[in-house]
C-alpha cells in the first residue's frame, strides 16, 4: 500500500495541472526578435508549485508556468508572450504583446 502511494506520488510529480483556455491558446510564446514591431500589453507573473512532496520536473513547471501566462496574457488582450527571465522556484514572468 505505502508503495503504490509514493509511486503515485512519483507520477504527480511530473504532471501539469494547469489547463490551456481557449483564449491562451491564440498566445504564442516567441523569443525578444520576435516582438520588435509588436505593442507591449503588460507584464504576466505565473507561480505554480516546484515541488509536491518530490520536486516536480524542470519540464512540468515550465509548461505549467507558460500555460498560465498564455491565459492571462488573453486577458490582456495579447496574442504572444516572451518570457523575462529563466523560471525560478516555481515562479517566471513574461512580456505580454499584441502583435498584428
Amino acid at each position: 500500500m505505502r508503495t503504490s502511494f509514493l509511486i503515485s506520488i512519483l507520477l504527480l510529480a511530473g504532471c501539469t495541472f494547469v489547463q490551456l483556455s481557449d483564449a491562451g491558446a491564440g498566445v504564442a510564446q516567441l523569443g525578444s526578435g520576435d516582438v520588435a514591431n509588436c505593442e507591449s500589453k503588460g507584464v504576466v507573473s505565473t507561480q505554480t508549485r516546484a515541488k509536491v512532496v518530490v520536486s516536480r520536473s524542470e519540464e512540468a513547471v515550465r509548461e505549467e508556468l507558460t500555460v498560465m501566462a498564455r491565459n492571462e496574457a488573453a486577458k490582456l488582450g495579447a496574442n504572444a508572450i516572451v518570457p523575462i527571465a529563466r523560471p525560478e522556484d516555481g515562479a517566471q514572468s513574461f512580456r505580454a504583446f499584441l502583435c498584428k
